[in-house]
């Protein structure tokens, strides 16, 4: 089975969704992440049309604030048929439980939960931002890992990371455990807002189990023959 590549769609209105969308092949085949920007200008109902036509979806809208809210959050987001969402690890392990409970006690019956992914460290955080203004005494890798063990204890099913810290908690965490990046930069393309980033390629080799990339899909002249050929060289 193919390591999925997620295409980031970060778009504010549903036509700029489907302009790309009609770009990218059929639905069975896509998979895409819709962000706040989407979401907050659209809401859950063009969610729940997307996943109704048979994409893939990871809705990516970063929960955090205290477990019970958290909680019925997700357990709204389970009802729209998506196949990840998230939350930030720096919640803390009740909240992330909370999220878990709540995608659990939302999913229709015979459906499946939605995978729960933390959110360690955005790949736009650099070292000197982690050490000055997160006032963060751990190296970017320390923290990212320390993140990683609480969000495994507490029942998520993954992290989001940067592919450059993958290699270490496939050691330190394991192998049942997702690793989702962001930050994938095919060779020529440029970094944007991103810190900590890697080629699909790179990713392949430090293990990712998917790969989330956006402009150098959506920006690129044919966006389904970038998708194929990222997805080609991640697999």
């Amino acid at each position: 089975m193919s390591r999925p590549v997620i295409v980031a769609l970060d778009l504010d209105n549903e036509e700029q969704l489907n302009k790309i969308l009609s770009k990218l092949g059929e639905p069975k085949d896509v998979f895409i992440k819709v962000g706040m920007e989407l979401f907050y200008n659209e809401g859950p109902k063009v969610v729940k049309e997307l996943a109704d036509k048979g994409y893939q979806i990871f809705l990516d809208l970063k929960m955090q604030d205290i477990p019970n809210t958290v909680y019925n959050g997700a357990k709204a987001l389970a009802r729209l048929g998506i196949t990840f969402t998230t939350i930030h690890a720096l919640g803390g392990s009740q909240m992330i439980k909370a999220a878990k409970d709540g995608l659990i006690a939302g999913t229709p019956v015979g459906k499946t939960v939605p995978k729960l992914l933390a959110v360690t460290e955005l790949t736009s955080i650099s070292d000197e931002i982690l050490a000055h203004e997160q006032n963060c005494s751990l190296s970017m890798k320390e923290q990212v890992l320390s993140l990683a063990k609480t969000a495994k204890k507490a029942g998520a099913d993954g992290v989001i990371c940067s592919p450059l810290e993958v290699k270490e908690l496939h050691e330190k965490i394991g192998d049942d455990f997702l690793y989702v990046t962001p930050g994938i930069r095919p060779d020529g393309n440029a970094k944007d807002d991103q810190r900590r980033v890697a080629t699909p390629a790179k990713a392949k080799e430090w293990g990712s189990s998917a790969i989330v990339v956006g402009r150098p899909i959506t920006l690129a002249s044919d966006p389904a023959a970038a998708y194929q050929a990222i997805k080609k060289e991640f697999n």
